[in-house]
């Protein structure tokens, strides 16, 4: 919520009542302090560190604040030099709180799903596969469907299709070849290399 510096500062007195310096426009103190002055300096000085425009109006608008109630209290030396400090110190703290903000919305977000690139590149390379599988002769695709799909034992698919073990592992070894010549055409690396 905006304050107005005079409210801040206490002055409330009508303009009339304002000493000579303070008739038209200045908005400062009894002890001759020129808040606009303080005010805009902090505003500067907060946007020349990167501060949004909303942050650095805040921060300018609470330094003032913060100024007024410490000279309320106690002698300053430099008026300037505390508001640079206060006005840092604010600016910090928003930092803070920002990036704790940030991390917090980074943990909400974070998914253990593929990301969608890798479900994109997973069905082009089932899709390769599959028309790959369909150009291979009908003996080595039905040794590499039944070895590596349904898991069945190189002696088994050699007894039912009457080979050797050898030769089944030969269909298997040149299925994969072929399959990989396939994505890698299709410039597929299912590493997550490419």
């Amino acid at each position: 919520m905006l304050v107005s510096i005079k409210e801040a500062s206490g002055e409330h007195e009508p303009a009339a009542d304002r000493r000579d310096g303070d008739a038209e426009g200045r908005d400062g103190d009894a002890e001759g302090r020129d808040w606009d002055a303080i005010r805009a300096a902090m505003l500067r000085f907060v946007r020349g560190r990167g501060a949004r425009p909303d942050v650095a109006e805040d921060i300018a608008q609470e330094t003032v604040t913060r100024l007024i109630d410490i000279l309320r209290a106690e002698q300053v030396g430099s008026i300037f030099a505390l508001a640079f400090r206060i006005a840092d110190n604010l600016l910090v703290d928003v930092y803070r709180r920002d990036s704790r903000l940030s991390e917090e919305v980074d943990d909400d977000w974070r998914s253990e799903e593929p990301s969608l690139e890798r479900v994109l590149d997973s069905r082009r390379a089932i899709e390769v596969f599959h028309r790959c599988l369909r150009r291979m002769p009908a003996l080595r695709r039905e040794v590499l469907v039944r070895r590596r799909v349904n898991q069945e034992s190189c002696r088994a698919i050699g007894d039912d299709l009457s080979m050797s073990a050898k030769a089944v592992e030969k269909h298997i070894t040149r299925g994969m070849v072929d399959l990989r010549k396939a994505l890698e055409k299709a410039g597929i690396d299912l590493g997550g290399e490419a």
